[in-house]
């Protein structure tokens, strides 16, 4: 970190708490943060980590009224499961805030109506779509069309996915209402418009100034700089929705403020929060108004506008006013998108793979080693199983773990589990000892400038040369002639695992915390210094600890699983031999099992192995979407009393949401057979 700075303020994009998250969302902006802030604390720098949910705007609408119930509903359900899942896989978040708070509401229209006093804000009629048929204004989601700038078929009315141009919806080619389909039409109402243009110059000066600083990423300066070149316009920040921040002032208290001004300030909001907890509710001042703050925002490209531009202008005017001086950020390294097995990760389309899903098959960390060297730092990225077999076999478990293992196996034969003692140093010995000194150097300047890739492969490096030391220094042979020069390659050894165990720690923490168990190191390994892995820091004849597993191999039967869970959504199989670890009675009956009775059953277009069913479950009908057409046609189905999971959240797949979970048993020939009620029982009997 450059002088100057006292502390590090880190934010990672709030995600929409409308859907589960993917492999892609860690890829884009999570990973490449924790990472960083685990490594910064390491360097024991002065360091806050702030997320937290986006819960408004018309993406949660949508999803609820879809589910046909209400947005409340939907957060409360998504946003403790996307909890989980970043906690699962290893996040270290200071604090994971919600919008929905009261807090957050307070925070943004502090912002509004301090703009609105001043008169920064414009008051503006403005055309927009109006639904005849639904009898509303289509705000962002509520409408879709053709996007005037790259021709893109389904661009929302706020933002075109595929290019990333920000849309007035009026402009969108053929919109339709999302809701029912129809034609709108294009009505005037009256909106609060933020001045974005006038803001322009001092945006570009303040991202020529930061770049030259700390070195932006040549993507985020080209998105910024196509922004600046279309000209930056006034931005409507109301929205003719009932869901979100109500608008703070007289007239207007129908309508809320739009949700790109309201989500970015859930950063703050999120700090308030953490301070709130700490006990000391203005600790989040010394972060958030202090100009020796390093201030760094990951984001996926997605968000580059947002973050980069409209964030910054909302700053600058907050702090035109002479009060409080918010810090504007220093960098916002956005990385690219990640793909899966070759194509988009697509919610719509039922393409991809959740993060809680995959956990459910591999440990969190050899996901964090397989991602963290195909982050899309620069350009898309694909993530393929096999490669991730790949990685976990090949690098995790036979450079790494083969080293740990075969070090602590030796050291437990031949020295009594003892730290060996230092002999005199051949030239072996001390190029390897100043490999490890010249690591956290080399490893944390590239940590410093956001290549994470590159870091990743630096630690790894280090564990390839540690296994060459052993094989060359042949100590199964010096142990029987020079019992000095094994002590000294046995205690480089160690002395490395240590090191590695550091310098793996922000990449793959469970791991670290493995290799430092072993060692039966005082204190935690996230508790070090990173500049300590440079140095040998073992007690001669200290006691290790027992030594264990350190990473398992990938089997192909493994991968072969998560296949046939991509290929039949909607049905839990397993494979017959395949042993489920050990819960309790309580995790059980947490479990919903339901006795359900088809009602109908029909083919999901374009796929051929989807079906749709309606079934009863006694006080409600739900819809089940299952990969199981290739086994069961539709009218075979109907009347059938079936096994269905009632609890599990809401999926899509193939645009078709689907309500529960059918329960079907599968051999290793992949035969599959769903668990059916042969006798007479009513809907909605409870399966125990």
């Amino acid at each position: 970190m450059k002088s100057g700075f006292k502390r590090i303020l880190v934010t990672a994009a709030l995600p929409y708490a409308n859907g589960l998250l993917h492999l892609g969302h860690l890829a884009g902006a999570y990973l490449p943060a924790d990472i960083y802030v685990r490594y910064q604390r390491l360097k024991k720098r002065n360091i806050l980590f702030l997320c937290g949910s986006d819960e408004h705007g018309v993406a949660i609408t949508v999803t609820a009224e879809k589910e046909k119930t209400s947005p409340t509903t939907v957060i409360d359900r998504y946003h403790p499961a996307n909890l989980r899942a970043f906690k699962d896989f290893g996040m270290s978040f200071d604090n994971y805030s919600r919008t929905s708070l009261s807090l957050h509401h307070a925070t943004a229209q502090e912002f509004f109506k301090e703009f609105h006093r001043r008169g920064v804000l414009a008051e503006k009629q403005e055309q927009q779509l109006y639904c005849e048929k639904d009898k509303m204004f289509l705000a962002d989601r509520y409408v879709e069309g053709t996007c005037p700038n790259c021709r893109y078929p389904q661009a929302r009315g706020d933002q075109c996915e595929n290019c990333g141009t920000w849309l007035n919806q009026v402009d969108l080619i053929d919109p339709k209402c999302k809701i029912c389909g129809t034609t709108p039409v294009v009505r005037k109402t009256r909106h609060w418009y933020f001045p974005l243009g006038k803001y322009q110059k001092r945006l570009e000066e303040y991202i020529k100034q930061r770049s030259q600083r700390d070195g932006w990423k040549e993507n985020v300066l080209r998105y910024c700089e196509s922004w600046f070149k279309e000209g930056l316009e006034d931005r409507a920040v109301t929205r003719d929705l009932t869901w979100g921040v109500r608008v703070p002032v007289a007239g207007y208290e129908q309508k809320v403020i739009y949700v790109w001004f309201d989500a970015v300030l859930g950063y703050i909001s999120s700090g308030k929060e953490w301070a709130e907890k700490s006990g000391d509710a203005n600790a989040w001042r010394e972060y958030w108004l202090q100009d020796d703050t390093k201030y760094v925002a990951f984001i996926g490209k997605d968000n580059v506008v947002f973050h980069c531009i409209v964030f910054p202008a909302m700053l600058m005017a907050w702090n035109d006013s002479g009060k409080e001086q918010y810090v504007l950020p220093e960098n916002v390294p956005a990385n690219e998108f990640l793909n899966f097995e070759g194509q988009k990760f697509s919610k719509s389309r039922g393409w991809g793979i959740d993060v809680s899903d995959f956990l459910r098959f591999f440990p969190a960390d050899t996901l964090r080693y397989a991602l963290a060297l195909n982050l899309p730092e620069s350009r898309d990225s694909d993530f393929y199983l096999k490669d991730f077999q790949a990685r976990t076999n090949n690098e995790l478990a036979d450079i790494l773990g083969n080293f740990v293992n075969r070090t602590f196996a030796f050291v437990d034969r031949h020295f009594g589990k003892k730290v060996p003692k230092f002999g005199g140093l051949s030239r072996i010995d001390k190029d390897m000892l100043a490999l490890m000194k010249e690591a956290p150097s080399k490893v944390g300047d590239l940590m410093e400038h956001y290549k994470f890739r590159e870091a990743t492969h630096e630690v790894m490096n280090l564990a390839r040369s540690a296994n060459k030391y052993f094989n060359d220094s042949e100590p199964w042979k010096t142990v029987k002639t020079d019992a000095a020069q094994c002590s000294t390659t046995m205690r480089v050894c160690l002395e490395v695992i240590r090191s590695l165990a550091i310098l793996f720690e922000p990449i793959i923490p469970s791991i670290s915390r493995k290799m430092w168990e072993v060692l039966n190191q005082k204190g935690e390994v996230e508790q070090q210094g990173w500049d300590d892995a440079s140095v040998p820091g073992l007690e001669e004849s200290h006691t290790l600890g027992n030594g264990e597993i350190l990473v398992s191999k990938v089997e192909d039967k493994q991968v072969e699983e998560v296949v046939r869970f991509l290929e039949n959504p909607g049905v839990e199989t397993s494979p017959a031999k395949d042993v489920k670890p050990v819960i309790s009675m309580d995790e059980f009956k947490k479990i919903d099992l339901r006795v359900a009775k088809v009602i109908s059953a029909e083919r999901v277009l374009k796929s051929e192995k989807l079906l749709k069913l309606q079934v009863d479950i006694g006080n409600e009908k739900r819809q089940i979407v299952a990969g199981i057409a290739k086994q069961y046609s539709p009218e075979s189905l109907v009347g059938k009393l079936v096994v269905v999971v009632t609890n599990l959240q809401y999926a899509k797949l193939m645009g078709q949401e689907s309500q529960g979970m059918l329960l079907a048993a599968s051999d290793n020939n992949d035969k599959l057979a769903l668990v059916t009620i042969l006798d007479e029982l009513s809907s909605g009997s409870v399966v125990k």
